[in-house]
């Protein structure tokens, strides 16, 4: 047990389970350093746990039941046919998830977080300096602290990951991603148009939309939750890595949006064009879609966890279930280690191998749904299956990998 200062950077889903993780390997004092002043439970975003990562998980003490969830268990892939209102099924895949509410996710992991955690918001760090024995941090306003241990979860612009020796940055993976929330009791008739448990995936040339429900803010009612994937018109109205929190439709430029409604009308099934239509503006943003996989994960006094450390596209299923599996990790790695340094190389030798796999899978399924799609309209049950099984290698990290590999419950 090594009960020295730790420090976390950034304060989301990443930071609240990192804070967790470290206090219960007996950190004798944890702080974390969250930029942002307002509140964090109000982000409405959809996101998707894989039924055996979560067993893993709850199991791990970050996810219980209590947490409100919707079930997925079935993706249907549909095309345009104008006779059809909801389009064509070409087949369906298992999906077995839960999903949930990016806010309602966050509020129950900051809620596990002991008391003993003292927790900044509004308290955004500049500059992380590593030192032999521990690292300084250099806050807004020049307030400086040191600590035994300096842990990055704080997202692709990561202050802690620039310090370290392979300072990366994301890359553009050359598509963008609209994102959007719809009230359930605004979707379109018919009833039953769209079942409950299913992921619907709308296909068309270059690209795809997703749709899932999520449960509503604080567990209260359900929504649409869409993700569109197509790439610009023109490459150089692309948005660039600054843009990745997202813009709203407000400041998204004309061209793109104009692109977006184009793809719509042209290739959506009507039901789903509608879907669209009425999400409301200030429910929609968009946002490049990048990667990015750190060479270590570890270095000196530095740590990295969650998208400070792997940003792995988003059609891997697994950017929430890896920052969780990443804290799972280093509290074990903390808890059993007799000093920094092998707590931090054991910690590196685990989750490298795993965010790179992850952030693999994500390229191929990109290059396969968006860059380099098949002809959907062709495709049946049977191809279907064998299409997807090349795209994610027999399934391989989709939904993220087992937390101990090779032990796959």
């Amino acid at each position: 047990m090594l009960a020295g200062r730790v420090a976390v950077v950034g304060g989301s889903i990443a930071g609240c389970a990192a804070a967790l993780a470290v206090a219960r390997a007996g950190a004798g004092e944890v702080v974390v350093f969250e930029r942002a002043a307002g509140r964090l439970a109000d982000r409405g975003v959809g996101l998707a746990v894989h039924e055996r990562r979560y067993a893993e998980l709850e199991a791990a003490g970050h996810l219980d039941p209590g947490i409100p969830w919707v079930r997925l268990t079935s993706r249907p892939w549909l095309v345009r046919e104008d006779a059809r209102r909801a389009g064509r099924r070409v087949g369906a895949l298992p999906f077995g998830f839960r999903s949930y509410d990016w806010g309602s996710l966050w509020s129950a992991l900051r809620a596990r977080v002991p008391s003993c955690v003292a927790y900044e918001r509004g308290s955004a760090v500049e500059r992380v300096l590593p030192g032999p024995d521990g690292a300084l941090l250099r806050l807004a306003g020049g307030r400086e602290e040191r600590f035994d241990l300096v842990i990055g979860a704080d997202g692709y612009r990561s202050a802690v990951r620039a310090a370290t020796r392979d300072a990366t940055v994301p890359g553009y993976a050359g598509y963008l991603a609209w994102r959007g929330i719809l009230p359930e009791e605004e979707l379109p008739g018919p009833a039953g148009a769209w079942a409950r448990d299913e992921a619907a995936t709308v296909a068309f040339p270059g690209g795809h939309m997703i749709v899932y429900r999520i449960p509503g803010p604080g567990g209260t009612g359900t929504g649409a939750n869409w993700v569109f994937y197509t790439a610009p018109a023109d490459p150089a109205h692309a948005l660039s890595v600054d843009d990745a929190a997202g813009l709203p439709p407000s400041r998204v430029p004309d061209a793109l949006t104009a692109h977006h409604r184009a793809v719509v009308e042209e290739h959506f099934p009507p039901y789903w064009q509608e879907v669209v239509r009425r999400t409301p503006k200030d429910a929609t943003y968009v946002q490049p879609v990048l990667d990015l996989c750190v060479p270590r994960y570890g270095e000196g006094r530095l740590v990295l966890l969650g998208d400070a450390a792997a940003v792995a596209r988003p059609h891997s299923g697994s950017g929430a279930v890896k920052a969780l599996q990443d804290a799972t990790v280093l509290e074990r790695c903390l808890a059993s280690a007799g000093s920094w340094k092998e707590a931090v190389a054991a910690y590196d030798a685990a989750r490298t191998p795993a965010g790179r796999a992850v952030v693999d899978l994500g390229r191929r399924l990109g290059r396969a749904q968006v860059q380099a799609t098949p002809d959907w309209a062709a495709m049946n049950q049977a191809a279907l299956e064998a299409w997807w099984k090349r795209a994610s290698e027999g399934e391989g990290s989709f939904g993220g990998q087992a937390l101990d590999v090779g032990r796959e419950p």
